[in-house]
Parts: structure tokens; C-alpha cells; sequence
């Protein structure tokens, strides 16, 4: 659809996005498991129960490299059209009852098909991909301000045990960002798996208390219905426990992982998306406001539309409530040598993201590591090597 307006002297401009129906592509994640079930029918093939670590970590990251990188913006006068667009909006509505559509055939499948242990261990993890990736529709919608919206963020977020991410993320997150008080950004120096435990429960401490104070302030208890982080968890205990009682208790251990699987790709996200950058503090000691500066951006076109353009974190944290159809580029935003999926895998080895990464966080402060956030425990060993 082309977007139309006219200039201050009556000329007719138009402008039509070419992504437009690529953002559709977001849509087949959902239907991972189907194709897992369908590829292994076809072929024979029992790999390809593991279709959802496939297509992250391989799938992607080939389109990525075929489709190449798009750093164009649309233009200003057409921003507030793309935001009214409604198609944009049915693209992220969609995804929550495909995802809940396929956990629940999923499970059955488990329940009802005796799997041999890696077969079901690669089905859970592909079931447990569409949960994670659905975690960047949460954060999609739960940026909004509509409620529907937010409340669609929650229910997508239930699949995964991960209520608190809607607090977290929104109040504390995105107040603290690229500072060392943040759970969620990863330091110069810090494996993923270091990083992985304290983003957890960091995270799951800071929701819990950004929560309740805020009740508190409203004379509310901190349990009371009104509490955003039970309401989330009581979904997350309503969907298990139908699913338990309707197939039993041997889906547990299916169910365990694909949560597990699903909310571990969100946190090798963050540590991706905020690796070694630092807000400096003003002589007042407080940190400067976010900028595009502080998050790593990459414009590669695959994996953004798998993802509503989260990769263009940059403006998004410069400016949240914007929809990711009008989300931009900009040149003094770092850039990620690739895009989340191949980025991701790499994560999980520390050797080859340190070599890949640590010398792109000194550039990007002009050989000055003093102003990146370092892992303290190697904080000396930095200084000593870069001073």
C-alpha cells in the first residue's frame, strides 16, 4: 500500500514500504513444529525434530546472508501512517494463537507418540524456539499503549514462565540500560554464561521489586490481583496445569525445556544487544540519557522481519513506544558484524565472541576501553592491555 502526502508546495510525495509483506514471514516461526512433524514424515529424517535450533542457528542466519542489509529509513512524513496501519498490528496479533496452537498440538503429540529421547528433546527445543522468539512479540506489544496489546504481550510471555519480563524489561530495563546497575547488559569480558544466571535472576529480583513498590506506593499489598507479575504467572499455571492434566505427567519434562529453551534465547538476545557499551555519568553522577549509541544495531533483513525488526535496538531504546515498522537506522549506532542468529550461536562460545567482539567495543569508543562497561573481575586485565 503507498503511503501519500503532499509538500509544502503541493507536490504529490509517495513512498510505499518494501518490506511490507515480508513482515509476514514473522508468521512461520509459530509453525515450526508443524514443519518438524512434516520433514521427519516426509523424509525419514529424525533431525529434523530439531527444525527450531535449525532454523536460528542455520536457516536464518544463510537468509541473512543471501538477503543481505537494508539501512533505509522510511521517510518522516510517513511515520505516523505506518504507525496507523493496522496491517502491522495483525502481524504481531496473529502470532500469539499460532503459537498457542502448536504447544497445545505439541504436547499431544508428545503425550501420544513415543519419541526416542534426542528426538523429543529436538521437538521440545523447537517448540521451546517459538515460545523465545514469541518473546520478541511480547516485547513488541508490551511496549504499546493500548491494552489489549499489553495484555496480549502477557499471555504470549506465559508459554515461557516469564512474566516478569513485561516489568522488568519496560521499568527497569529500559531506565537502566548499558549501565553496570543493569542485569540485563552484558559486560566487556563476561561469558554468556556468566551473564546467563545473573540476567535471570537479576532480572527476576528487579521485576519482582519495581512490582511491589509500585503497589506499595498505591496502598496495595504486594500479592494483591492488581500484582501485572502474578497476573502473568497465574497464566503461565493455568496453561501448564491444563496441559498437564489433560495429557499427564509425562509432558512435564517436554514442557520444563521448551520454557527453558524459549526464555534462554531472549537472554542470549540481551547479552547481544547491549554487549560492553556504557552510559558515561555526568559530573552530577547520574548517566547520560540513552542513545542509539548504546545498543548494537544490524540492518540484516532476514532476521529482522523474523523478528520485528528487534535488531534496529537502537532507536528502539532511544524511543520505545515506536512500532517496529518505523524503526530506524542510524550511523552512529554500533553495528553487529551479523544478525541475531548467527550472532547468538557465537554467543554460546566465549572464545570466538570475545576474539569477534571485545576489539569492536574498544573501537567504538575510540581505543578508550575506560568508557565501556567491563566485567570488574577483569577489569585490570583490560587496563592493563588496552591503556
Amino acid at each position: 500500500m503507498d503511503t501519500t502526502t503532499a509538500d509544502t508546495a503541493g507536490n504529490t510525495l509517495t513512498w510505499k514500504d518494501p518490506k511490507r509483506s515480508l513482515w509476514l514471514f514473522g508468521l512461520v516461526v509459530p509453525l515450526l513444529p508443524l514443519m518438524a512433524w512434516a520433514a521427519v514424515h516426509a523424509t525419514g529424517l529424525a533431525l529434523f525434530w530439531w527444525m527450531g535450533p535449525i532454523w536460528i542457528f542455520a536457516v536464518i542466519p544463510a537468509l541473512d546472508l543471501l538477503s543481505g542489509t537494508d539501512a533505509a529509513n522510511p521517510p518522516d512524513w510517513a511515520i505516523e501512517y505506518l504507525e496507523q496501519d493496522r496491517f502491522y498490528r495483525w502481524c504481531t496479533y496473529l502470532y500469539m494463537p499460532l503459537q498457542y496452537a502448536t504447544l497445545v498440538w505439541g504436547t499431544w503429540l508428545v503425550a501420544t507418540t513415543h519419541l526416542p529421547v534426542l528426538d523429543e528433546l529436538g521437538f521440545a527445543l523447537t517448540v521451546g524456539a517459538v515460545g523465545g522468539i514469541g518473546i520478541a512479540n511480547a516485547h513488541e506489544l508490551g511496549h504499546k499503549r493500548e491494552s489489549t496489546e499489553r495484555w496480549l504481550s502477557r499471555i504470549v510471555l506465559a508459554q515461557t514462565l516469564y512474566g516478569h519480563f513485561y516489568v522488568e524489561h519496560n521499568r527497569g530495563h529500559h531506565v537502566r540500560v548499558a549501565t553496570p546497575e543493569d542485569p540485563a547488559s552484558s559486560r566487556l569480558g563476561e561469558s554468556f554464561w556468566r551473564f546467563l544466571p545473573r540476567s535471570v535472576f537479576g532480572g527476576l529480583r528487579s521485576g519482582w521489586l519495581l512490582e511491589t513498590d509500585s503497589l506499595k506506593r498505591r496502598g496495595k499489598h504486594p500479592l494483591a490481583p492488581q500484582n501485572k507479575i502474578l497476573q502473568t504467572w497465574a497464566m503461565s499455571a493455568v496453561l501448564f496445569g491444563t496441559l498437564l492434566g489433560i495429557f499427564g505427567m509425562s509432558v512435564l519434562p517436554f514442557l520444563a525445556i521448551q520454557a527453558v529453551f524459549g526464555f534462554s534465547l531472549l537472554e542470549v538476545v540481551n547479552y547481544v544487544e547491549h554487549y560492553g557499551l556504557l552510559r558515561q555519568r555526568a559530573e552530577s553522577g547520574r548517566y547520560e540519557r540513552c542513545t542509539p549509541q548504546h545498543s548494537w544495531n544490524s540492518n540484516h533483513i532476514a532476521s529482522n522481519v523474523a523478528l520485528y525488526n528487534l535488531e534496529r535496538h537502537s532507536d528502539h531504546h532511544a524511543n520505545p513506544t515506536r512500532r517496529f515498522q518505523t524503526l530506524r537506522h542510524f550511523d552512529e549506532s554500533p553495528q553487529l558484524p551479523s544478525g541475531y542468529g548467527l550472532m547468538i550461536g557465537l554467543a554460546y562460545i566465549p572464545p570466538v565472541w570475545t576474539r569477534l567482539m571485545d576489539n569492536r567495543v574498544i573501537a567504538h569508543y575510540g581505543g578508550d576501553v575506560t568508557k565501556a562497561n567491563i566485567q570488574p573481575s577483569k577489569r585490570e586485565r583490560f587496563l592493563a592491555r588496552y591503556s
